[in-house]
């Protein structure tokens, strides 16, 4: 068990003051603009995802959404790179 914090009377000393530093609240909130959809999904597959966001302590439905966002932008990432690969693939070495 944690002892408590005994205050005194006595003073505190030498005071200054600190430049507020700290960004403005709003800036902190990461909003993205997201679209409405509706979409059949397994019952198994829904279970899943409540078991894990109740372990997690947040929603199934943020989850499902981290999850496409991470397989859309990994998937762009494989796309650029395979793209940028086949642009080398039909030049001759005379080709400037």
């Amino acid at each position: 068990m944690k002892s408590k914090i005994k205050y005194t009377d006595q003073p505190i000393g030498k005071v200054r003051v600190v430049n507020d530093f700290l960004p403005p609240p709003e800036s902190l909130v990461f909003k993205e603009e997201n679209i409405k959809v509706t979409k059949s999904l397994s019952k198994a597959s829904i279970e899943f995802f409540k078991n894990e966001a109740k372990k997690s302590h947040t929603s199934y439905q943020v989850m499902i959404r981290k999850l496409l966002d991470l397989y859309a932008a990994q998937f762009k990432k494989s796309q650029t790179v395979r793209s940028s690969r086949c642009g080398k693939k039909g030049r001759n070495k005379g080709d400037a």
